[in-house]
């Protein structure tokens, strides 16, 4: 029995390196086009790396290189939708640095990590077959980064050839593009340095046909029809990189493998649909049901339907059953949109929900306000800190991304019971960096420049029944005017949903659809797009569209643009109306700036030894202090009070050490107060602190002690000044040159004992120490 365990063994890995090798030998051939692109060359490759992976393809642009694998199982997973992974991971060895943690390695995973990832998955995962539940898996893999063209977009062009070179079903190719706007002129993948000063930077992945898989853009104020052309000048060059990887794909022959497509059987369906549609149209079309009354009435008709199927069917499986009242219900709900217009809570297609806005709900915050739009329902906080407060990429991400620092951030929060269930709480994933990231988006461009402060907004969704990122855009705009920051407009935002109908002879092209305005989540579930705009009254600042079936059309984007954008509008009406400007001074418990000068000469006394005065400041203030160049710093106090405890410390520190306005090549008269060996201590009026009169300076004759010439404690000598070492700022006076008869004319100083601290106001006025 042993033997024959053995060698069922044997046989199972025989069976694995035979297909193995079947995978290989059909990757042996390496084989490479050239997309020309305007000015750029796109270089796609096959056949030369990681040749046991189902699917494996080299992009290049410039001297940056990005390999994507893929890698599905024969085998189904139990799960009950498309288990797609993919991975998008940054390489140190890529931009030839080391990492610079403890072990020296790549070790967790980045915030550009995970939305480059979202951005990859969500370009690709609508093209998958329906039904298609095998765990597949994209891994992206920097080969080399040369700090001028970003790998984010050649990585999603190296997913796409993976997936046509591979045997995995999938209706691609698709194709990618970065647009910029310079000046005007739109740029085709531009290059980091030309996207410093862009307007706009715009990913837009095309499928054939000049239809559109995925849209995600940041922008400065873009206008409508700007946006628009560059989305049809993206998909236009989109298109050449899909003829290529089609052919690529022919020169391979290559061809996809057979696989079980897991849906609900016809009869099973058609027996829902007898004896539960008239329910579930009942529950659709009643229309004083809210979100969570309008799910119980569902999964009870569910229950119900559940039950029937069980008893008529008794072989089917679980999912099946499922499956079957999913099938009906999405067909309903489906249809009371695109043949009676209707939708579940009442509203016109183009009718947006009630909205409200409060601002200041919290006195002790900086800035706060409450968006709620329908059942959605958004609280948003302002935070102010110090700049040195603001993030900072590591060393790896600024050399690969070009991310380097950032004093805005934007972070949303989902907790669980924000839709009436339980969960674990800490950590952040995917989905709410990417929420947040879109909201950040949105706002960005209206903040200014010049803000003396790192700000922290925090959009927390308490209730949450569809848009919430964009209600988080609208909550934060309304924080930032109630916490005073001086934002060029008002932002917000908006999503837009589809229901379609294909045409049943050429299933990717559409026959009929219907766009939804402001979509609820039940829309967004059952409809084939979730479109999300924000921006101000003038333009777009961010958008981001995804879609559920193979594409989109260009006449659709374009109907989805107006029509949010006509929502938008509306939105900022009823904003206004809450806030219509910031206040004009932020709120008095809000942070302060103020900056002091401190001559070279007063830099020790004011640091301390080895930073003992600022980090004994820092500590019993909670101020913060930073250098902004060789003489000024900048002290931030979190509240008023904690400046004036700063200012009384600093003239404390400082008190004994002002300078009086000395004159170069005067003569004074100073007091010896210490006796050394090398020299005597003096001091040319009471407070300021002793200087060190060399015995070099003391006399024309060499003395090795000041004794020699019968000195002594509390005398008093004239000594000649001679300005300040530029190196080291130390005071040079001299007694020697004063031997020789000359007339002088002796000045007396008085005691002098101020110091002044300017308010910053941005970066205005400083002090003088």
């Amino acid at each position: 029995m042993r033997y024959l365990l053995q060698l069922g063994h044997s046989f199972a890995r025989l069976h694995v390196r035979l297909c193995h090798q079947s995978v290989y030998s059909s990757h042996t051939n390496p084989r490479g086009l050239v997309v020309d692109l305007g000015e750029k060359k796109l270089e796609i490759s096959s056949g030369r790396f990681a040749r046991f992976a189902d699917g494996s393809a080299v992009v290049q642009l410039g001297d940056t290189s990005v390999m994507v694998t893929a890698v599905s199982k024969t085998k189904p997973s139990l799960s009950q939708f498309m288990p797609l992974v993919v991975d998008y991971r940054q390489k140190a060895a890529a931009a030839g640095r080391i990492p610079t943690n403890y072990l020296r390695r790549e070790m967790g995973t980045t915030d550009n990590e995970i939305l480059t990832s979202r951005l990859i998955d969500r370009a690709i995962r609508p093209l998958f077959p329906h039904g298609y539940f095998y765990d597949t898996q994209v891994l992206c893999n920097l080969l080399a980064v040369d700090g001028v063209n970003d790998p984010d977009v050649l990585a999603l062009n190296a997913a796409s050839a993976a997936l046509s070179l591979s045997d995995i079903p999938w209706h691609g190719p698709i194709g990618a593009v970065r647009v910029g706007m310079v000046d005007g002129e739109l740029l085709i993948n531009p290059t980091r340095k030309e996207m410093t000063s862009s307007t706009l930077n715009l990913i837009v992945a095309g499928a054939p046909s000049s239809q559109v898989v995925m849209i995600e853009a940041s922008a400065e104020n873009a206008l409508q029809q700007d946006f628009c052309h560059a989305v049809k000048v993206g998909v236009k060059h989109t298109q050449q990189i899909i003829l290529a990887i089609q052919q690529l794909a022919r020169e391979q022959k290559i061809t996809k493998r057979t696989f079980k497509a897991f849906s609900a059987p016809t009869d099973m369906v058609e027996h829902v649909r007898q004896s539960s549609s008239k329910k579930i149209y009942a529950v659709f079309t009643d229309y004083t049901h809210d979100k969570i009354s309008r799910d119980e009435a569902i999964n009870k008709v569910r229950r119900e339907s559940e039950e029937d199927l069980k008893e008529r069917f008794p072989q089917a499986d679980p999912y099946e059953v499922i499956e079957s009242f999913n099938t009906v219900s999405k067909d309903v709900f489906r249809n009371l949109v695109l043949n009676e217009y209707k939708r579940c809570d009442g509203r016109e297609l183009t009718a947006l929900r009630d909205i409200s806005c409060h601002v200041d709900l919290f006195k002790p915050l900086h800035g706060s306000a409450l968006f709620q739009r329908g059942q959605t329902q958004v609280l948003s906080s302002v935070t102010f800190d110090s700049l040195e407060s603001s993030v900072k990429a590591d060393i790896i991400t600024t050399a690969l991304s070009g991310i380097k620092s950032k004093n805005f951030m934007l972070h949303y929060e989902f907790p669980p019971y924000a839709t009436n269930e339980t969960g674990k709480m800490g950590g952040i994933n995917r989905r709410e960096l990417g929420h947040g990231a879109l909201a950040e988006k949105a706002l960005r461009p209206v903040i200014p420049k010049d803000f003396p402060f790192t700000i922290r907004v925090t959009a927390e969704v308490l209730e949450s029944n569809g848009s919430s990122s964009m209600a988080s855009a609208c909550a934060g705009s309304l924080a930032l005017m109630d916490a005073g920051v001086p934002i060029s407009s008002a932002v917000a935002g908006v999503a837009v949903g589809l229901i379609s109908k294909a045409n049943p002879e050429k299933p990717a092209e559409m026959q009929d659809y219907r766009l939804l305005t402001d979509i609820l989540g039940i829309e967004d579930y059952l409809g084939d797009m979730d479109f999300k705009l924000a921006g101000t009254n003038k333009g777009i600042t961010a958008l981001q569209a995804d879609v559920k079936i193979p594409g989109l059309p260009l006449k659709v984007v374009m109907e989805a643009i107006q029509q949010a954008t006509v929502a938008k509008r509306e939105i900022l009406g009823i904003m206004n109306k809450c806030t219509a400007k910031p206040r004009e001074t932020r709120k008095e418990n809000g942070p302060v700036v103020e900056n002091v000068r401190v001559p070279v000469s007063r830099r020790a006394r004011f640091v301390g030894p080895g930073g003992y005065n600022l980090r004994r400041l820092q500590a019993q203030t909670g101020v913060t202090i930073s250098q902004l160049d060789e003489e000024t710093f900048s002290v931030f106090a979190p509240t008023p009070g904690a400046m004036n405890e700063a200012q009384d410390f600093i003239s404390e520190i400082c008190k004994d050490d002002q300078e009086q306005q000395l004159e170069f090549g005067a003569i004074y008269t100073a007091t010896i107060i210490e006796i050394r060996d090398i020299g005597v201590m003096v001091k040319l009026y009471p407070n300021m602190s002793a200087v060190l009169l060399h015995n070099s300076q003391l006399d024309h004759k060499r003395i090795k002690h000041p004794s020699a010439l019968g000195l002594d404690v509390g005398q008093q000598i004239q000594v000649k000044y001679f300005g300040r070492d530029p190196t080291d700022g130390r005071m040079r006076i001299s007694r020697k040159v004063l031997q020789s008869p000359a007339a002088t004319v002796v000045k007396t100083l008085s005691e002098k004992q101020s110091i002044s601290m300017g308010p910053s106001d941005g970066h205005a006025a400083s002090g003088d120490l």
